[in-house]
């Protein structure tokens, strides 16, 4: 097959640009032509390597571009428009598949008249939920709690949820009507969600016909054997900000009598040092050294109040056979199997987690939990060949659907 990637960057910015980038690699190495096509570079050095042809646009993205110009193009990227209209063309719709990962940062939703009038196999991975929600998390950044009002109705509308201002708002809502009219949001008959809760919150926003699709993202992690022994400490790993729900984890960690060790930085870090002196604030690790953390763990806690895709954090910790506290609002509770390979918590609930750490500070819970978290991870590991069988699943259906008779596209009330 020919396969064409679509991200925002050519560079791994986060989770959406590293399963772009690694799993391209990987069909590469499978024998497959892959075209990566992005706004924004630089471009990863692997991609060249890898043999794979690299179309790059050298565009700024939503943290670099100056804000004016970030706005145009955040709104119809008319440069991304015509670039991947031009390759399209060339493509033959008997072998070839786009494969669209990102397009909020830097593409923008004008590919999707490019992406509706074209004959190829067309799939969409939703790692976030842009395609529905104007803020793209189904999340009210002011209020610090999910948020429930449809997409687009007056509500949704006439709320600022946005982190920075309403003008920011109104900016997003611009673009989701852009989303709607110029058709991306059903531009995809193959549509792949990254864990049930996504599924869940976004199936209602799409076209009834969609053909739905569940792979999990890959991880690159060693199995090093189960752990001797549970590890002490408490430990969050990621973002300080309002969503990753660290200022819960820090309150029920003082209730409980443990120590919470936060690794990670962001906005909240002063107010949270301030707020909870008693904990230890690490600041960012390295990845090789993120591992290492997990493994010394006693149990990652997750507090994430807001919904999440597939949290990598809570799979690399179970890799290392180290168990999680999750907050059962979030997807990362779906690998965790309540009281075997850690605790779910009622989210934003301090005294329940309190609980939860209170329980895992039982060494006989701990070591029985941390035998479980290992066992049943490896028992089916989410590697990169496990994660590729199943893209090329969806791309040969993908392309045997292309074939077929446009079918009408109707979104659901």
């Amino acid at each position: 097959m020919k396969i064409v990637i679509v991200a925002d960057h050519a560079w791994i910015t986060g989770g959406q640009s590293k399963v772009a980038i690694e799993s391209g690699v990987g069909l590469a190495a499978r024998g497959h032509e892959v075209v990566y096509f992005a706004a924004a570079g630089p471009v990863d050095p692997r991609l060249p390597a890898a043999g794979i042809e690299v179309v790059c646009l050298g565009q700024g993205d939503i943290n670099t571009a100056p804000k004016a110009q970030f706005l145009v193009q955040t709104l119809w990227n008319a440069k991304a428009k015509a670039a991947l209209a031009a390759l399209l063309a060339a493509c033959d719709p008997a072998s070839t598949v786009v494969h669209v990962h990102a397009w909020a940062k830097a593409v923008s939703p004008s590919i999707g008249p490019v992406l509706r009038a074209s004959k190829l196999g067309r799939v969409y991975t939703m790692h976030e939920f842009f395609m529905a929600c104007p803020n793209g998390g189904f999340y009210d950044y002011r209020k610090a709690v999910t948020c429930h009002r449809k997409p687009m109705s007056l509500s949704c509308v006439t709320t600022n949820c946005d982190s920075r201002s309403y003008l920011y708002k109104v900016a997003r809502l611009a673009r989701q009507k852009i989303v709607d009219a110029g058709g991306l949001w059903n531009a995809f008959p193959h549509v792949v969600t990254i864990s049930q809760l996504q599924f869940d919150a976004i199936r209602p926003y799409m076209p009834e016909d969609t053909i739905w699709h569940r792979v999990g993202n890959p991880i690159e992690v060693e199995n090093r054997g189960p752990k001797t022994a549970p590890g002490e400490k408490f430990v969050f790993v990621g973002r300080l900000s309002p969503e990753k729900g660290v200022s819960h984890f820090c309150e029920a960690a003082r209730r409980a009598g443990v120590t919470a060790h936060v690794v990670g930085d962001g906005q909240q870090r002063a107010e949270l040092a301030a707020a909870y002196p008693e904990a230890i604030f690490h600041g960012w690790a390295k990845p090789e050294n993120v591992r290492d953390i997990l493994r010394e763990a006693r149990a990652l806690v997750f507090p994430s109040v807001w919904y999440e895709g597939q949290p990598l954090t809570v799979l690399e910790s179970l890799a290392e056979g180290t168990p999680v506290i999750v907050s059962d609002a979030c997807a990362g509770r779906e690998s965790i199997t309540d009281g075997e390979n850690g605790l779910w918590f009622r989210s934003a609930d301090d005294d329940s987690l309190a609980a939860a750490l209170r329980r895992l500070s039982d060494d006989a819970e701990a070591a029985r939990m941390t035998a479980s978290a290992h066992r049943m991870y490896w028992a089916a590991p989410l590697t990169l060949d496990r994660h590729l069988d199943s893209i090329e699943n969806v791309y040969g259906e993908a392309l045997a659907t292309a074939a077929a008779p446009a079918r009408p596209r109707l979104a659901l009330a």
